[in-house]
């Protein structure tokens, strides 16, 4: 039997998936996730594997990512799903959207065009492999640690996130570093070349970040031949966590029309 990625499904209604980015789990989009299980959605907060409370793997692009989610689909026995990925979740819905586009209403990506990214984590995954367990015993401890090469205090506390309990005096961390440091390239990689889905489908990007270009806007459509590209302001990257409110309004605005 196929591994099934772990969940927590808030509220009732139409079936809404989210997916997370890179290094973050499920519990990311606990706040937002109960605002839309407000609006009317059943919200799927899903790891995706090697992350969060998910099973480990030695497989990781994503074909297979977007392989997991559709056997989660079938688990949960849903037919039809609005899905939204972040950053490389967003990747992952992309690479869902165009394998099994009868499967999916709408489509919200954030931060994250089709393309080809460059490794650009090795900063991130040299401090995180700088902890080590059998000297740290707090969540300060390694804090500490980590802000000895990222000065940035939002993206430790993000990393952070990930600190739990192996047994009783052990910390680990949820994410499967060994394997996802080896797989910074297929993080990067762009969807397939010529694939499409021609359902509906929103880019939503920070205006302070740099991973939706102006000239991404053709590769988009070439992919999504219905997608509208909208700004979040006075948001990075992570625009889901620096202007939730915004992010929460076009994207319910979408997903109701």
């Amino acid at each position: 039997m196929n591994k099934i990625l772990h969940s927590t499904i808030i509220g009732d209604g139409h079936p809404l998936f989210i997916l997370h980015g890179f290094l973050g789990m499920s519990d990311n989009w606990k706040t937002l996730g109960n605002k839309y299980a407000e609006n009317g959605f059943q919200v799927h907060l899903i790891d995706q594997r090697n992350h969060g409370r998910s099973f480990h793997s030695e497989e990781f692009n994503y074909e297979i990512l977007a392989q997991d989610l559709n056997t989660y689909m079938e688990y949960h026995d849903t037919t039809k799903a609005h899905v939204l990925g972040h950053s490389m979740g967003g990747k992952t819905a992309m690479q869902f959207a165009v394998e099994f586009p009868e499967k999916l209403e709408k489509l919200v990506v954030a931060d994250i065009a089709p393309k080809y990214y460059p490794p650009h984590h090795q900063a991130i995954v040299t401090a995180l492999n700088t902890l080590d367990f059998d000297e740290i015993k707090t969540r300060s401890e390694a804090d500490k640690k980590l802000s000895e090469s990222l000065t940035d205090f939002g993206i430790r506390q993000f990393l952070l996130k990930n600190l739990f309990w192996v047994e009783k005096g052990q910390l680990g961390l949820r994410f499967n570093l060994p394997v996802l440091q080896n797989k910074l390239e297929e993080i990067g990689e762009a969807i397939s070349e010529m694939e499409t889905f021609g359902e509906p489908t929103l880019f939503l990007r920070g205006s302070r970040s740099e991973y939706i270009h102006p000239n991404d806007a053709t590769l988009i459509k070439k992919h999504f031949p219905k997608a509208t590209i909208a700004t979040i302001d006075q948001a990075g990257h992570w625009l889901h966590a620096e202007n939730p409110k915004a992010f929460f309004i076009k994207s319910l605005e979408f997903l109701n029309r």
